[in-house]
């Protein structure tokens, strides 16, 4: 890795036919970085994820993601990363027991291992009298919290969250972002991406995509300096304006 460099991208493109989605894209995030890529609905950042996570295939660039190239090592990237999207994240019809057992198999974990990470995860989460209910009954807070935890079951080096946060009530939020401090002072890199601009003022540093382009990259405090503004929600509305 590029001397702590967890995610070095450089020039990095998606083409659909005529349509560009991801624009010639270049940053690095560091080991330990909460990382904010922000940006519209349709702005690119979901696609620039799955490049990253070693789902789709770069038109053009270069990308390394824990050391592994996207062309090349998709299948090490995914080995060592956590992933969690808004939408799908755990099964509604197993058990929160069997979400955990089940993802800590896929993850290549050993039966003590799993029983181990599954105790202490319940434990933290407080979800003892929750173990044996199917997810489909908890609340999307604790959902949410669950996913979160369960990516992380194999102790990977990046974890990549996609809006995370989308459609959740304003106290489980901060909670979730709690979450996220803990992991980072841990060592863990969190990638994350979010359309809520306060929730930027949360990120070590972030990046606004405008129209498949970052068209910003800095702080959040050195960002509003730059933009002379006292919010982030100030900036990203500056930019979408031109």
């Amino acid at each position: 890795m590029d001397n702590q460099n967890v995610i070095v991208v450089e020039n990095l493109t998606k083409k659909f036919g005529d349509f560009t989605a991801v624009n010639n894209i270049t940053f690095k995030v560091k080991q330990g970085e909460i990382f904010g890529f922000l940006g519209a609905n349709g702005a690119g950042k979901t696609t620039a994820m799955k490049m990253l996570i070693g789902i789709s295939s770069p038109t053009s660039g270069n990308a390394k993601v824990a050391g592994f190239d996207v062309y090349k090592n998709a299948e090490d990237i995914k080995k060592n990363i956590g992933y969690m999207s808004q939408k799908f994240a755990l099964y509604d019809d197993l058990t929160v027991k069997e979400n955990i057992t089940f993802y800590g198999g896929i993850y290549g974990l050993s039966r003590q291992r799993i029983k181990d990470k599954r105790n202490q995860l319940v434990e933290e989460l407080g979800l003892q009298n929750l173990i044996n209910e199917l997810v489909s009954s908890l609340p999307l807070g604790w959902k949410q919290k669950l996913a979160f935890s369960v990516a992380l079951l194999h102790d990977p080096k990046i974890i990549f969250l996609d809006e995370p946060t989308g459609g959740v009530d304003p106290i489980t939020r901060r909670q979730f972002w709690e979450m996220i401090y803990k992991t980072a002072n841990k060592g863990t890199t969190v990638f994350v991406t979010t359309h809520y601009m306060d929730e930027a003022e949360y990120c070590d540093r972030v990046s606004i995509m405008v129209d498949g382009k970052i068209e910003a990259l800095d702080t959040p405090k050195k960002l509003k300096e730059l933009f002379k503004v006292g919010s982030m929600n100030d900036v990203f509305l500056k930019l979408a304006r031109g």
